[in-house]
């Protein structure tokens, strides 16, 4: 057993050792400029890659100006879509699952905005619809995708890929996980010392 936690903890270290770090650094300058046009950031993904989109919004919402809630009347707007299981389950039901991202987009995306686009294998056609939504309308594109990073990592405008085996669910969510953490940490960081700085 103790053997295999240690391979476990030992693969994660690995894959996020080997993620680009220019490609991270290049994300948080899409996301600043959005900031800078008083864009929205959309954020989605299926299964455990819709749940880090919704954890990751709960967090960069609240937590990038928690420090100084005062001092900043501008904010960051980051939206998972869909933006409820409601809107989720008539996409899928009446249209069709792989139209449960592009379907919300196509309803405000602008050019001034980005999305995030999460999936590990970087091939769900749900994703690829909705990022070539977004290509057409000429809005930057992060992607989170791990393996060996599909049609995803072709079709962002910056990937950031978690190599692995195909299938290695595990290690590539938990990686996206610390990955959008770095995101929210680095903002939370950039804004406290703006105001340190004033």
């Amino acid at each position: 057993m103790e053997n295999f936690i240690k391979n476990y903890i030992q693969e994660t270290s690995s894959a996020l050792e080997h993620v680009d770090y220019e490609s991270i650094a290049k994300a948080i300058n899409i996301i600043q400029s959005v900031y800078e046009r008083d864009g929205n950031i959309y954020i989605f993904g299926n299964g455990g890659s819709l749940a880090l989109a919704t954890h990751w919004v709960s967090d960069f919402n609240k937590t990038v100006f928690s420090h100084n809630l005062d001092k900043h009347t501008k904010r960051f707007r980051a939206i998972r879509l869909p933006s409820t299981e409601e809107e989720l389950s008539a996409w899928a039901n009446d249209i069709g699952y792989d139209m449960v991202f592009a379907g919300p987009l196509q309803n405000y995306l602008q050019e001034r905005d980005c999305i995030i686009a999460i999936s590990s294998s970087g091939n769900s056609a749900n994703i690829i619809k909705a990022v070539q939504l977004a290509n057409k309308c000429k809005v930057p594109v992060i992607g989170l995708s791990g393996f060996d990073g599909g049609k995803l990592k072709e079709l962002s405008s910056v990937n950031i890929l978690v190599k692995t085996e195909k299938g290695k669910y595990g290690i590539v969510e938990g990686s996206h996980a610390v990955i959008l953490h770095l995101i929210t940490d680095y903002f939370q960081g950039y804004f406290d010392n703006l105001v340190d700085k004033k």
